[in-house]
């Protein structure tokens, strides 16, 4: 007996995680709400005991880091309120009404002078001799990064280490041309064109466009991160050199909420990683989901990093919120619009995902980040969504096209628009119905996003990359890859054929006509 009780331990021993089998990663993060599922994968490494370092700036913005892994900070000149004044800028302008082109310089000028200011941080980085000689002497197995603002991925190259992306997508694309992923304009909707993989012609003529236009956006917008990568690497750097030799790309999207199209087997889904943690609502929350009665509760939240808006917009939404029966619990930490009517109450935080999965809970106003979008799917909520800026538009435009919600304007809508929306998803039970499938069909799966993302890091940590998963279209140039070459040598083949089949005819035709000539004059000379 006592001999079995000892195996039975020593096996357990065995199965445990333990440092000495752990590998060693670096981890370089994406600031903001981008953070907020790369930590969950952070923290699962370092419980099956990888020595897991989380490289952060001094002044780190909305960035909560725990004791889970090891934290490395290095200086920075950027002040957090320098930071804070350029991100409330970019939202700002995105919330200023103006005619199209002007609105869309205004906006682009934003998103470019954002990145500015937090790609700053990435120089200071460099700058640091210090911390590049502990990265240096760390002798790490890999990276993981979210290659938002290039860093991670500039820092991967300069180390020689493989890496593995963690993102939502780039606004260009970039996460699909960069592995060399097949992109069809006809049914692959591009970012920012808000829509569906069903275009008519003129949708396919816009998305074509955009397809010949968006990497010049993508390297007018990152040209001040290739400048440092250049410096860094010393050597002339593409965008695509940058990104195109990740080892796996982990992209938090499905085809649940995602349009089906072809892709590479180093492209990784994790849509959904962030519904993994359900814990019971705080007692305060507890008490007002109770109190809400029949018509139960409706969550609204704009994301952990846009939590107030301006007073006039304010009093138009809080007037529309107090025509609907449901309580309304708001995130929102500016001043109370003053026309708040009692069903509303406004919570500087809340448990978005706990309050998302509580039975009395009938719908959820979201921006439409992929992290919200996700909770409502992951517990079958029914979504009114108000798009803000990046990818937001087109993922309310997946969601709407599912028919699992509606769109809203922010800029236009009404206070008649926000209550008739509400009491459409919440009313009409095709949204619930629609929103049940998505979720039975994303939650019905073998394994976890959570546990797949970590096996992917795990395996390039082990095998240092993944150079069996890189296709060989990395090697070709673009007339290669399109067969251009191929196609001009077999159009002149079939030209150089043509041709000298069009010359034996002819050379028999003038044979058979001249002899016939001949012929002729010859009896015609004996006739005489």
């Amino acid at each position: 007996m006592a001999l079995r009780l000892c195996c039975a331990w020593i096996s357990i021993l065995l199965l445990l995680p333990s440092l000495s089998d752990g590998g060693k990663l670096l981890v370089v993060p994406m600031v903001g709400s981008h953070w907020l599922s790369m930590q969950e994968v952070v923290e699962k490494l370092s419980e099956r005991g990888h020595e897991v370092v989380v490289l952060v700036p001094k002044v780190s913005w909305q960035m909560e880091t725990t004791q889970a892994y090891k934290v490395v900070t290095y200086p920075v000149r950027q002040t957090l309120g320098e930071l804070d004044n350029a991100f409330q800028e970019y939202v700002a302008v995105h919330l200023m009404q103006k005619p199209f082109p002007l609105n869309a310089l205004a906006m682009y000028k934003a998103s470019v002078h954002v990145f500015s200011t937090f790609f700053g941080q990435c120089k200071d980085l460099f700058h640091s001799q210090e911390t590049l000689r502990f990265l240096n002497q760390s002798s790490f197995d890999a990276i993981l990064t979210d290659p938002a603002f290039m860093c991670g991925a500039i820092l991967a190259h300069h180390l020689s280490l493989p890496f593995v992306f963690f993102m939502r997508g780039f606004g260009c694309n970039l996460h699909f041309a960069a592995p060399q992923c097949p992109s069809p304009p006809s049914y692959t909707p591009r970012l920012f064109s808000f829509n569906s993989d069903h275009m008519n012609f003129f949708q396919r003529v816009e998305n074509a466009l955009i397809l010949l236009l968006e990497l010049e956006y993508c390297n007018s917008f990152y040209a001040e991160a290739l400048k440092l990568s250049s410096e860094v690497l010393q050597r002339d750097v593409s965008l695509m050199d940058l990104v195109n030799s990740a080892a796996v790309w982990l992209l938090r999207f499905d085809f649940v909420f995602e349009y089906v199209r072809p892709v590479m087997p180093n492209m990784v889904f994790v849509g959904g990683i962030n519904c993994a943690k359900k814990k019971p609502l705080p007692k305060e929350f507890e008490a007002m989901v109770n109190a809400s009665g029949e018509h139960g509760i409706v969550v609204f939240s704009l994301g952990s990093m846009v939590s107030e808006i301006p007073m006039k917009k304010a009093m138009e939404i809080a007037e529309g919120l107090g025509k609907v029966p449901q309580m309304v619990l708001w995130r929102y930490t500016g001043k109370a619009p003053p026309n708040l009517p009692k069903n509303v109450k406004l919570v500087k935080w809340l448990p978005q995902n706990d309050l998302l999965a509580h039975p009395k809970t009938r719908a959820f106003i979201t921006h439409g980040g992929s992290h919200g979008v996700y909770e409502g799917i992951c517990n079958a909520v029914p979504m009114v969504l108000m798009p803000l800026f990046g990818d937001q538009m087109d993922n309310a435009k997946r969601v709407e096209s599912r028919g699992a919600g509606l769109t809203l304007n922010i800029l236009e809508m009404t206070s008649n628009d926000i209550s008739n929306a509400l009491k459409a998803v919440i009313n009409d039970k095709k949204y619930k119905e629609n929103i049940q499938r998505l979720s039975d069909l994303h939650l019905d799966r073998p394994i976890h996003p959570l546990d797949l993302a970590v096996h992917w890091v795990e395996f390039v940590m082990r095998h240092k990359g993944a150079p069996h998963l890189r296709p060989a279209a990395h090697d070709l140039n673009w007339v290669q890859y399109h067969s251009l070459d191929v196609i001009a040598f077999l159009a002149a083949i079939t030209l150089l054929f043509l041709f000298i089949s069009f010359k034996c005819c002819l050379c028999c035709c003038r044979c058979c006509f001249c002899k016939k000539g001949r012929t002729g004059k010859a009896t015609k000379a004996k006739s005489h």
